[in-house]
């Protein structure tokens, strides 16, 4: 990687920008909550991550960024692109689409650090200690809370918490396979063939599966715009940065938060209001994820 690169990096990772990665990451679910109302699922991932891929070739190419000489470094970024994007997003619209909550999906989705502690331990030698158990058994505790409720109050669609699902599974484990494949690749090339392939693939999803028509143009390509630059482009590379400068644990500290900041995002713009016991569901859950990463940050 470019050394002057790394130093800018490091530099930004050092002021209080983890505010604005919360911010950003968590107006992802209403962005995409909201653009699923005029577009199906995979189209509009589709859109976004084909602009996504734009944004970073453009960047990579107007700072010269050096391009991987060996045809593996593709392929594990081809691989997190399957993970990272394609599973995760595809999986998050589609569950947002059958009708789960922004701020379920953001629950459910915002147990990662408990995975990727557990994951870092066995595939990337991290620290594991007998007091994350608390809090894991708290974090997927308050989850089961939350959905189970809301199987009991509502007509809730399981594929669509099935969706939400392996949303999860694609982020903990591209975040894994992210922290111990990509190291030497710069990033914004990196996440060009992140996007790329992503795109491909929910290209494929989309006319295999979606009509790929739209009710309104003007509300869906605001919300593709939305979450591309502030999702794709801005969260995501704020993530990656955490992610190669520390580890994988630490870096994903921040997600305990995010559930709740979108749960009051999504009251406020989509009129998301939880029961009582959602959000009981919530603290427990916050609290356990924090619990697992608070002391791994000290």
């Amino acid at each position: 990687m470019n050394p002057i690169a790394h130093k800018s990096y490091e530099v930004r990772l050092t002021s209080p920008l983890p505010i604005a990665f919360i911010l950003l990451w968590s107006s992802g679910y209403i962005g995409g909550a909201f653009g699923v109302r005029y577009g199906e699922p995979f189209t509009m991932t589709f859109c976004r991550f084909a602009l996504a891929a734009l944004v970073f070739l453009g960047v990579a190419i107007a700072i010269k960024a050096e391009w991987p000489r060996r045809l593996t470094p593709y392929l594990h970024a081809a691989v997190v692109g399957l993970l990272l994007q394609a599973l995760q997003f595809g999986g998050l619209y589609t569950g947002i689409s059958q009708g789960v909550p922004a701020g379920q999906a953001a629950l459910i989705v915002g147990l990662m650090p408990v995975f990727v502690v557990i994951g870092a331990y066995f595939c990337l030698g991290e620290q594991l200690s007998w007091r994350d158990l608390p809090g894991s058994i708290l974090g997927v505790g308050g989850v089961a809370i939350v959905v189970g409720n809301s199987f009991l109050g509502t007509a809730s669609s399981i594929s669509g918490y099935g969706a939400v699902g392996l949303a999860l599974l694609g982020i903990t484990l591209g975040t894994l396979y992210q922290k111990r494949f990509l190291g030497g690749v710069d990033l914004w090339v990196g996440c060009f063939i992140q996007m790329a392939t992503a795109s491909l693939v929910m290209l494929a999803l989309a006319c295999a599966t979606e009509t790929m028509q739209v009710t309104e143009w003007m509300p869906f390509a605001a919300s593709v715009a939305w979450i591309t630059l502030m999702n794709s482009v801005g969260a995501l590379t704020l993530l990656y940065l955490m992610i190669r400068r520390g580890g994988a644990s630490k870096a994903t500290n921040l997600f305990h938060v995010i559930p709740a900041v979108t749960q009051i995002m999504a009251s406020m713009v989509l009129g998301e209001m939880p029961s009582g016991v959602a959000i009981l569901g919530f603290v427990v859950s916050g609290a356990g994820v924090y619990w697992m990463n608070h002391g791994r940050t000290r």
